[in-house]
C-alpha cells in the first residue's frame, strides 16, 4: 500500500473516497467500498508494502500542493511508475483533522495512522493521500480543490462520497456541486446515503460517546468489529506480579482516543504460541490505579491461565465488556480481592 502526504508523489490515475474516516467504521466502509469492488486486485506499480514502523505525518513546513510531509518507513520508497493503466483505489483524506486546525485542540482518534492504514489495506484501498490540512488547504474554494486537485492533480475517474460531506473554504462545497463538475469531465461520481444503526446514523461521534460512557454493547456493531488497543509491551512498576496477578504495561500511540477510565473484559491477540487469530481472554485495568499509584495513567492487561515473557510484544486488545469503574482500596488484599473477583466475572463473560 503506497502513503503519502503530497501530490506530487501520489500514483494515478484514481479512483477515490473521499472523507476524514476516523473509525473506519461500518458507514466509512460504504463510501469506501465501491471505489475498491471492481479494481480491489489492482495495486500500484512499484508502491511499498503496509510495513511502516511510524507515520509522523503533519508539519506546517509541508505546502499543500507540493511537498511531503516527515515519513519513516521500514524501508525506502520504490520508484515511483510513471502511470498506470488501471485507476488505484485511494482514500484521500485529511491530516490533522479539519476540527483540530481550526480549534488549536488536539483531537485524539479512533484510529491513528498507523492502524487506519491498515484497515483500508483489508479492504482493498492500494493508495493513501493524507492532505496536509493546513490554512493554504482551508481557504481553498471548492472549485478548486475538485477541478486542480481530484481532476487534474490526481486524474480521478470515480470519486465516492457521503451524501454529507462538504468542502472547501467555509465548507461552501456540497456534494452537488461535486457531481457537475466532475461529470462535466467525465468523472463519475457516487454518493453514498448515510450508513444507519439501530435508527440513527453509524459515526464516529457516536462510538465516541459509547465509549466515553464506557457502553461496550453498541460499538462492535457500529464499528464491525471490537475497539481495539493496539501497543507495545513495556516495563512498568511490576507490582501485578506480586500480587499474584502479573500484568502486560501497554503503550498506544499518544493520539489513540481512550475508553472510561475502569476494568474491562478484553480479548488479547498476537500473544505469543497463541494460533493466529486466536483471542486469549483476559482483563484490562485503564486508569491511574488510585490504590498504589494515583498520579499516572497506565492501561494494564493480565491474561487469565497464561504465563510468559511480553516484553517488547506488540499486542492487540479487544474490548468485550465494562465490568466496573477504577476505584481506591483500603489495603493491598482488598485490591487482590478484587482483581480475583474481576478475573472470575471476565472469564464468566469470555
Amino acid at each position: 500500500m503506497w502513503i503519502t502526504s503530497s501530490l506530487s508523489t501520489a500514483h494515478t490515475p484514481t479512483d477515490i473516497a473521499l472523507g476524514n474516516f476516523d473509525g473506519v467504521h461500518l458507514g466509512h466502509q460504504t463510501v469506501i467500498r465501491p471505489i475498491v469492488s471492481a479494481t480491489a486486485a489492482v495495486a500500484a506499480p512499484g508502491a511499498t508494502p503496509l510495513t511502516f514502523s511510524s507515520l509522523r505525518g503533519y508539519s506546517d513546513r509541508c505546502p499543500f500542493l507540493l511537498a511531503p510531509c516527515d515519513f519513516q518507513a521500514a524501508s525506502p520508497p520504490a520508484e515511483l511508475p510513471v502511470g498506470s493503466p488501471s485507476p488505484i483505489p485511494t482514500v484521500v483524506t485529511f491530516y490533522p483533522h479539519p476540527q483540530e486546525f481550526f480549534t488549536g485542540e488536539v483531537r485524539p482518534w479512533l484510529t491513528p495512522l498507523a492502524e487506519k492504514a491498515a484497515l483500508m489495506k483489508q479492504l482493498g484501498v492500494r493508495q493513501l493521500l493524507l492532505l496536509p490540512f493546513n490554512a493554504e488547504l482551508a481557504h481553498l474554494p471548492p472549485e478548486v480543490f475538485v477541478e486542480k486537485v481530484l481532476l487534474e492533480r490526481l486524474q480521478a475517474q470515480h470519486i465516492s462520497v457521503g451524501s454529507d460531506f462538504r468542502f472547501g473554504h467555509k465548507r461552501a462545497g456540497t456534494v452537488s456541486l461535486l457531481e457537475r463538475l466532475a461529470t462535466q469531465h467525465g468523472t463519475r461520481v457516487t454518493v453514498v446515503d448515510l450508513a444507519q444503526s439501530a435508527g440513527d446514523r453509524i459515526s464516529s461521534s457516536r462510538i465516541r460517546q459509547a465509549l466515553c460512557t464506557g457502553d461496550i454493547d453498541p460499538v462492535q456493531p457500529l464499528m464491525g468489529r471490537p475497539y481495539r488497543l493496539i501497543g507495545q509491551v513495556v516495563k512498568g512498576q511490576q507490582l501485578g506480579r506480586t500480587l499474584g496477578f502479573p500484568t502486560a504495561n501497554l503503550q498506544l500511540p499518544p493520539e489513540k482516543f481512550l475508553p472510561r477510565t475502569g476494568v474491562y473484559s478484553v480479548l488479547v491477540y498476537d500473544v505469543p504460541g497463541a494460533a493466529p487469530g486466536q483471542g486469549l481472554p483476559g482483563v484490562m485495568n485503564l486508569g491511574v490505579r488510585p490504590t498504589v499509584d494515583g498520579q499516572h495513567q497506565a492501561i494494564e492487561v493480565h491474561l487469565l491461565g497464561w504465563q510468559g515473557n511480553l516484553y517488547g510484544q506488540t499486542l492487540t486488545v479487544a474490548l468485550q465488556s465494562f465490568l466496573r469503574p477504577e476505584q481506591r482500596f483500603a489495603s493491598l488484599d482488598r485490591l487482590k480481592a478484587q482483581i480475583q473477583a474481576d478475573c472470575e466475572a471476565a472469564a464468566a463473560i469470555l
